[in-house]
């Protein structure tokens, strides 16, 4: 009789292609959850500059409530938001907002619709990262803002 032996073959390990498929797999899911986390990042500074926006917009109507206008700064052209300040600070409103990114990028005002001196309109708009909506004011061509409110 023969004996045939079986040889076991004993890996203690992996290959090199487990592990660059392993790599692989790992740096796919890590370049979803990057692009997934900036897509995030960027809507939630939108919703704060919508938020942002839509505080300017009551302290400019209660403004308007105890004045009967609005105020004139920014007055046929459009300026920072910061402007505001003066006007409704400390009465409508604790600071007038910055905007989440960068002091660079401000929110813009434009006092319109002027009568006999005073001002019965405006507009106040933001540039949105991750969208491009179609509820804006005049178009701010200097800074391209796409997002806006406007009193008529």
């Amino acid at each position: 009789m023969i004996n045939v032996t079986k040889q076991r073959n004993n890996h203690n390990g992996f290959t090199l292609i487990e592990i660059l498929v392993a790599a692989t797999i790992l740096a796919v899911l890590a370049a979803i959850g990057f692009v997934s986390y900036a897509s995030i990042n960027q809507r939630s500074r939108d919703s704060k500059r919508k938020s942002d926006v839509e505080q300017i917009r009551q302290a400019l109507e209660m403004y308007r409530s105890d004045n009967g206008y609005y105020p004139a700064t920014g007055a046929g052209s459009w300026t920072d938001a910061s402007g505001l300040s003066s006007v409704l600070v400390s009465t409508y409103l604790p600071a007038v907002p910055a905007d989440p990114k960068s002091a660079d990028q401000v929110y813009r005002y434009q006092a319109t619709n002027a009568t006999g001196g005073n001002y019965y309109g405006y507009c106040v708009s933001a540039l949105l990262e991750s969208e491009n909506p179609s509820d804006t004011c005049t178009p701010d061509t200097v800074n391209d803002h796409n997002y806006g409110v406007k009193s008529p």
